[in-house]
């Protein structure tokens, strides 16, 4: 966590967490560059390992460009998984005029007048307004131990906190098929999000999108072991 002058607090990864990955990652890759060659000598003698052809190739190979090229896909390895972990860390910039959330390259902006109420609800920011529908609901990546530094930057800026979480947390029921509280367009909604859990990326951009979708109609959802569960807005 970083602060600028006290005119925002930027929530993501640390300096430290920056140099593990791009310094890190790297060079774990060079590392198990410079080693393939004698560790595919070694797999290619077990016959259990798969794709023995590959390695038996790869030992057979002693000049220096081959350690040189696998150390080269090593290091570019390293860099890429570091860009992805990158990219997978949520960054919230808060300020006394807004609250921007950063993932996977798409921007959420939330307006300090649109929010009644923040709080964490077990691993995500929450943001609601004075109807208690949701603003906005984005998974964080800090460890339990600086849960307290996401509740203070808020604070420092102005916004509402709530400690103890959800204040509408008791109105919430576990969704089941063609629950009759429920309209058929938010059943049908919720069918569907329900076999989105198990498709992976995709998956999630269909259960953020369909989440938005029951906002329209006046829910909010929260999700819990694959698991929903709704409430109407107030």
């Amino acid at each position: 966590m970083s602060t600028n002058s006290s005119v925002k607090t930027v929530i993501g990864h640390s300096a430290l967490d920056k140099l593990i990955l791009y310094g890190g990652l790297p060079l774990l890759g060079l590392a198990l560059g410079f080693f393939l060659p004698r560790i595919a000598d070694w797999a290619a003698e077990q016959r259990w390992v798969p794709w023995q052809r590959p390695l038996e190739f790869l030992a057979e190979q002693d000049s220096w460009w081959v350690v040189a090229i696998c150390i080269a896909v090593g290091v570019l390895a390293g860099l890429l998984l570091a860009a992805m972990a990158f990219e997978d860390t949520l960054k919230t910039t808060i300020s006394s005029t807004e609250v921007e959330f950063l993932k996977h390259q798409k921007t959420t902006v939330v307006r300090r007048e649109n929010v009644a109420l923040a709080f964490l609800d077990g691993k995500e920011i929450v943001l609601q307004d004075a109807r208690s529908a949701e603003l906005a609901r984005e998974k964080h990546d800090q460890f339990a131990s600086e849960s307290g530094k996401i509740a203070a930057a808020f604070r420092r800026h102005g916004y509402p906190w709530s400690d103890g979480g959800d204040p509408h947390e008791n109105k919430f029921r576990r969704w089941v098929e063609d629950d009759p509280e429920l309209s058929p367009a938010a059943n049908a909604v919720l069918r569907a999000r329900s076999k989105a859990f198990d498709q992976g990326d995709k998956g999630k951009a269909d259960l953020r999108e369909l989440r938005l979708e029951l906002a329209k109609l006046g829910y909010v959802i929260r999700d819990r072991d694959k698991k929903q569960y709704w409430r109407s807005v107030s």
